[in-house]
């Protein structure tokens, strides 16, 4: 069975150390966890978002936060974040460079887009990252999931991912929610398409010989 693991927008415009952007209590402290989750692949992909200053689904302050918009790929309103050029871009300290992963995805670029999923340019799911592709010509089984924010692009990449055929596992100690209620219902729903939720790294290794057992069944 061939593993990869994905660390999904794991930058510092979703921690504290930029409070201004988006900040997810405790987002400063998974790059650990992800480096210890990419071990148990053989390829590791990741995403950036990259938006851009004057998309049109910019608001002021946190408090004009989360209102809808009728756009076709931008369905809420967000304060400015993870801006290329600036600190909220990047990712934390511990990872490794963009060009060092074995794929890597940067999305939202454009103005009017701002998807959740890193599999997708659309919120649709109809024009393609490659993600997909690329790990089912890498032969890849199982895909281990962590970054920020579980409630929403962590969320969506694992569905996405689970949609397109691939066993998914979410690796709790390398994610943080931006709340506990959103953190609870984005893993039922995730359990709920078959998606396997880790607690820790010794359940992650117990799912990963399951699924490999099973495999050579």
């Amino acid at each position: 069975m061939k593993i990869a693991t994905f660390d999904v927008d794991a930058q510092k415009g979703f921690t504290e150390l930029c409070p201004d952007e988006l900040p997810v209590a405790g987002g400063h402290e998974i790059a650990a966890s992800l480096n210890r989750m990419a071990r148990r692949g053989t390829l590791r992909l990741g995403s950036k978002d990259a938006h851009a200053p004057n998309a049109l689904w910019v608001v002021a302050s946190h408090a004009q936060m989360l209102q809808p918009l009728s756009h076709a790929n931008a369905d809420l309103t967000w304060v400015r974040h993870c801006v290329p050029g600036t600190p909220g871009f990047e990712l934390l300290d511990e990872l490794p460079a963009p060009i060092d992963y074995d794929f890597f995805v940067w999305k939202g670029v454009e103005p009017d887009l701002h998807p959740y999923g890193a599999c997708f340019h659309d919120l649709a799911g109809k024009r393609s990252t490659g993600v997909i592709e690329y790990l089912r010509v890498a032969g890849v089984d199982a895909v281990v999931v962590g970054g920020l924010a579980l409630d929403f692009c962590v969320k969506n990449t694992a569905l996405q991912l689970r949609a397109g055929g691939f066993q998914v596992l979410l690796y709790l100690p390398a994610c943080r929610a931006i709340s506990e209620a959103g953190a609870t219902a984005a893993i039922d729903q995730m359990r709920a398409q078959g998606i396997i939720i880790c607690a820790d790294s010794g359940a992650l290794d117990t799912e990963l010989a399951r699924l490999e057992e099973s495999d050579h069944e």
